[in-house]
């Protein structure tokens, strides 16, 4: 499944979480290096206007479906994809570091999230090693020398995959830029993962999202943020149909 951006096409490229852990532990065995992202609408809104970010976004090794209607656009065009939430991908990539003996640093909310996020990623892992917890300042720049010096603390600390919990497009950015700076090691962009972990932020009930209303239960949360935001998704819906529908046939 293609979704276009303003420099290219990108491909969801891993369709099933068996397709996912295959490619993460084949790069851990070798120890060569990553970037993961989980595109959804709001990512797809984003590619069609910030340049920047659609180049990150055609940097990455291995691109997967965050949010139900990513999956019901491959449906329609025929190519269908599993969903695979980033927040859910956590605790599994933390399994599959473990088993092969792969540290990990923690990059982005805060510095007391990152802590409870790693503890509760040692108790669910057992063998995880969790080698560094950064926790960048407001108005982190994921270009700047600052961003550079991060990753190479990371490195330094002996991590092999990082968890970047930054938001998008700056935690994808992120990854882009450290497949060149730190290329042995792998770069998974999970958003509010950690935070969830920690039980900072706390997320839609699990009922909520059989349902797929796990959009709406934000919103919900929190509309004075997420509704220009969910506005701008369902805008840009009925073109996505229409791309779907030319990629079936």
């Amino acid at each position: 499944m293609q979704f276009s951006t303003i420099n290219g096409a990108v491909t969801v490229n891993l369709e099933t979480r068996e397709a996912l852990e295959t490619a993460v532990r084949a790069r851990f065995v070798v120890h060569d290096g990553f970037a993961l992202a989980t595109i959804n609408l709001d990512h797809l809104v984003k590619l069609r206007k910030e340049a920047g970010f659609a180049t990150a976004y055609l940097a990455q090794d291995f691109v997967v479906a965050d949010g139900n209607p990513i999956v019901w656009l491959s449906k329609l065009a025929g190519r269908p994809v599993t969903l695979l939430p980033g927040a859910d991908l956590v605790l599994p990539l933390a399994q599959w570091a473990s088993d092969e003996g792969t540290p990990v640093a923690l990059i982005g909310s805060t510095e007391t999230a990152l802590k409870a996020a790693a503890a509760v990623l040692e108790e669910k892992t057992p063998g995880l090693d969790v080698v560094a917890c950064i926790a960048p300042p407001m108005g982190f720049d994921p270009d700047s020398a600052a961003a550079a010096e991060i990753l190479q603390q990371a490195s330094d600390a002996g991590a092999r995959m990082v968890f970047l919990a930054l938001g998008a497009p700056k935690q994808e950015r992120l990854a882009a830029r450290g497949r060149k700076l730190t290329p042995h090691m792998g770069f998974a962009s999970i958003g509010a993962g950690l935070d969830f972990l920690a039980g900072t932020q706390h997320r839609a009930p699990a009922w909520v999202r059989a349902l797929a209303l796990e959009w709406l239960w934000r919103a919900l949360s929190n509309p004075t943020r997420l509704a220009a935001r969910y506005a701008k998704c369902i805008a840009i819906l009925p073109q996505l149909v229409v791309d779907a529908l030319r990629q079936r046939r």
